[in-house]
């Protein structure tokens, strides 16, 4: 399958125009499809801020691209680890201090295949907590500021939201009985879409449509989400993987969340990534979208209890 809206070659950085004057957010961006996103915005003139969880590999992020681009690129980081609920609050207050203008929120940090039950600090099982949760609150405390700019909240999912039981477990949420590292990371990610798409009805139904919200992802890409939380063979079956054409460059990876943040004209009610075999690779367009991944019922119920736990009202 190849995308028809952008061309048999889909969407690629050529389509994006100037960016100066922008200011795109990007949430796991000292490596991976965050890195190579920051460096496509960069390189069209944008200013871009990392919310990374390590000072040490954000600072030499930062120091690639300012000898990439040069010393006067506009590019910063704020220290935010997702899965800390307090760490998240913080940024976002740093955020909102020095940061007038969010032309994108881009949701692109995550943690996948945690090999056994892990909890938060806050409670929450770690890929759920930092995936899901951790970005409903930073979205929620930014929202204001995005939506001054007229701007956009873009939500990294992954085609894992079909590994699991395609629902959420709202009966233990931490999977204290069933553990899984495949169907606790699918709910993780099912959640961050049900969140997006959730969030977009609230916001048609409140007539507040100056915010896109729109949902993709990476397909398969050679980052190394895998080999920083999988456990040994998960970890050495991806790298066998990566070495296939049915694995793509991290940069083509990022190229769904990049297009979810500039480009016009894009359907809400949509899943965007690769459209070749399995929408692993290949051109980047709309792609497919399982209906339970925007079940009404089971979407609000998902908003209301992420609310009560971050502890933040959205007022929509």
């Amino acid at each position: 399958m190849t995308s028809t809206t952008f061309g048999p070659r889909g969407w690629t950085p050529e389509r994006l125009g100037p960016q100066r004057g922008r200011t795109y957010l990007i949430t796991g961006a000292n490596a991976g499809t965050g890195f190579q996103a920051a460096r496509i915005l960069l390189g069209k003139g944008a200013a871009v801020v990392m919310l990374n969880r390590s000072t040490e590999k954000s600072t030499a992020a930062v120091a690639r691209l300012k000898e990439e681009f040069g010393a006067d690129t506009e590019v910063s980081f704020v220290r935010m680890d997702l899965s800390v609920l307090d760490s998240v609050r913080e940024a976002a207050a740093e955020v909102l201090r020095s940061v007038p203008r969010v032309d994108a929120l881009i949701c692109n940090a995550a943690i996948a295949q945690v090999p056994e039950q892990r909890l938060t600090p806050d409670g929450f099982e770690s890929m759920l907590g930092t995936n899901h949760y951790g970005h409903f609150l930073l979205s929620g405390l930014l929202f204001e500021r995005i939506e001054e700019s007229e701007g956009r909240i873009v939500v990294v999912a992954s085609l894992g939201y079909k590994m699991g039981i395609r629902t959420i477990q709202f009966d233990d949420m931490n999977w204290d009985a069933n553990y899984h590292q495949n169907k606790t990371y699918s709910q993780s990610k099912l959640a961050q879409m049900m969140f997006a798409y959730e969030l977009q009805d609230r916001l048609q139904a409140a007539g507040r449509t100056g915010v896109g919200v729109y949902v993709c992802h990476p397909g398969s890409s050679r980052t190394s989400l895998i080999s920083t939380s999988g456990n040994l063979a998960t970890r050495a079956m991806f790298r066998l993987m990566s070495m296939s054409p049915m694995v793509q460059s991290a940069e083509k990876g990022a190229y769904p969340e990049v297009m979810c943040a500039t480009e016009d004209g894009l359907t809400p009610r949509a899943l965007y990534g690769p459209t070749g075999r399995n929408e692993w690779v290949g051109p980047v367009g709309e792609g497919t979208l399982e209906p339970y991944a925007y079940d009404k019922a089971v979407m609000q119920r998902l908003w209301d209890l992420s609310e009560k736990e971050v502890g933040h009202t959205w007022g929509l």
